[in-house]
């Protein structure tokens, strides 16, 4: 009997687990029944709402610092039983309110029927305690348009991660529409490039998952804070390569792609494990609510040249064909034609600054671009397309024989902006990893790093010091010199092959 009681523990604080619930039809009538009510969370209304409802008063006594002039745009919450978990995931109420979001976008992680990418229930509405939540007419057509998603009935029968998640929400936003996910294995990019054009000021995305899973408690609270400080820098690689980080490791990655891509900027919001609230401390599981907050509804009017995932692949044939066109190669009458009529769009016509970069096998070729908004993309493309192939003065030019092993990426740039500061360690603390471009200048010395580059230099002072080096100046110019400091935003695509 203890045994058992033991197992039935690890089921509330991580959800690894095999039992299934006893009988009832997960999607009975076209509703996803709620499975895991009066486990996890309270099977009656009253008791949840008031059970949830003493978890936000708690929440709602913690300050927290939000990005002025931001909108929230994505959410971490943690997905155990609330007596573990509850109190981390309350903090929502923190950065939600009553009909703030008509859609949700809710990812979390397979945990014991095993596959391939996404499962998106076939059902018309999950149902809790609190009533039901309408699936959203877009997750027929993304479970239709691509062959990443499929339904799997026995991934609805027992998946606890989007259930024990969606009571919050109900409470916090009131009437919404979801968009359900359960990920097992996948390539990310892909699953992000997928479920992108479901992103707009009307939709939250929300990743359910727990961190790390029964180890003893400081050594949880060492190996959390570590996760916590990957996801609020946007390390998305550090993260891959880590092992009991996260149960949901590959939607929060889902979410850093979005963020990375975007310029969301991270806010974690509380942090706590299972020693903190119902547990022990022998062997706990660590939970964090962790909000990201991007452009405001005026913001996003005022920058309203997003580029989508489609013109951007067609940048990137365009770079191609222009380095092609300059070898001498053949280019296909028909792939021409379909680029020259996607880069005809209004939005290609607006003047940004342009970076291409080459690469063979992962190691730079070229690099050359234009921070200056005096040309139009298109045309800030085929230029320095052709700079970066033939005119880059750090390596000779690209030949007919490796063309075909270069791989381009294109960078689109936000208007600079002066960053203003007060001595080295305030330009640290100011500046966004995996998010700000920088360029640096003192006279007549200038340079500008990417913000790709924070994935080989991702410690703020490293970035600086070669920074300085790119412009001519001593490393630590940075630390004992006044510098004149920019940083700006890119929107950046990869060539698929």
């Amino acid at each position: 009997m203890k045994q058992f009681f033991s197992y039935i523990l690890s089921i509330l604080l991580a959800g690894y687990f095999v039992f299934i619930p006893p009988a009832q039809n997960a999607c009975a009538a076209g509703i996803r029944k709620a499975v895991w009510a009066g486990s996890f969370y309270p099977a009656s209304r009253s008791e949840l709402e008031q059970t949830i409802d003493s978890l936000t008063f708690q929440a709602k006594q913690t300050p927290i610092q939000i990005p002025p002039n931001k909108q929230i745009k994505a959410l971490i919450l943690p997905h155990a039983g609330y007596i573990y978990s509850g109190l981390t995931a309350a903090h929502a109420s923190l950065v939600l309110r009553k009909n703030l979001f008509d859609r949700v976008i809710l990812i979390g992680p397979d945990h014991r029927v095993g596959f391939n990418n996404g499962a998106i229930s076939n059902a018309e509405a999950y149902e809790t305690p609190l009533g039901l939540v309408r699936l959203n007419n877009d997750a027929v057509k993304l479970r239709a348009s691509s062959d990443l998603f499929q339904s799997i009935p026995a991934s609805d029968r027992v998946e606890h991660s989007l259930e024990v998640v969606l009571p919050f929400l109900q409470r916090y936003l009131n009437k919404f529409e979801v968009i359900p996910i359960v990920v097992g294995r996948g390539d990310v990019k892909q699953l992000a490039a997928a479920i992108d054009p479901m992103l707009d000021q009307n939709t939250l995305l929300v990743v359910s998952s727990d961190l790390s899973h029964f180890l003893p408690y400081q050594e949880a609270v060492e190996r959390d804070k570590e996760t916590i400080s990957m996801i609020l820098n946007l390390q998305s690689k550090d993260l891959l390569k880590k092992d009991n980080r996260a149960c949901g490791k590959i939607p929060i990655l889902i979410a850093l792609n979005m963020a990375t891509r975007y310029g969301w900027e991270p806010v974690l919001l509380h942090y706590s494990n299972s020693g903190d609230t119902a547990g022990g401390h022998s062997q706990v599981v660590g939970y964090a609510a962790i909000a990201f907050y991007g452009e405001s509804s005026m913001q996003k009017k005022h920058n309203s040249q997003q580029i989508n995932p489609q013109l951007g692949q067609a940048l990137v044939k365009l770079a191609r064909q222009t380095i092609m066109q300059r070898l001498g190669l053949k280019i296909s009458g028909k792939e021409s034609d379909l680029v020259a009529a996607a880069v005809k769009d209004e939005v290609l016509k607006a003047r940004r600054g342009t970076f291409v970069t080459l690469k063979i096998a992962g190691n730079l070729r070229g690099c050359i671009g234009s921070l200056a908004a005096e040309e139009s993309i298109v045309d800030g493309v085929k230029r320095n397309a052709v700079n970066a192939a033939f005119h880059d003065p750090r390596f000779s030019p690209v030949t007919v024989e490796e063309i075909e092993d270069v791989d381009i990426e294109i960078s689109i740039l936000t208007n600079p902006q002066p960053l203003e500061y007060i001595d080295s360690v305030d330009l640290i603390s100011k500046l966004r990893v995996n998010v700000d471009g920088v360029i640096l200048k003192k006279g007549r010395a200038g340079a500008t790093f990417l913000p790709q580059v924070w994935e080989q230099l991702p410690r703020p002072e490293n970035f600086l010091s070669h920074l300085c080096v790119k412009a001519g100046l001593s490393a630590d110019a940075w630390k004992n010199t006044r510098l004149k400091i920019s940083t700006y935003q890119v929107q950046y695509f990869e060539e698929k092959k």
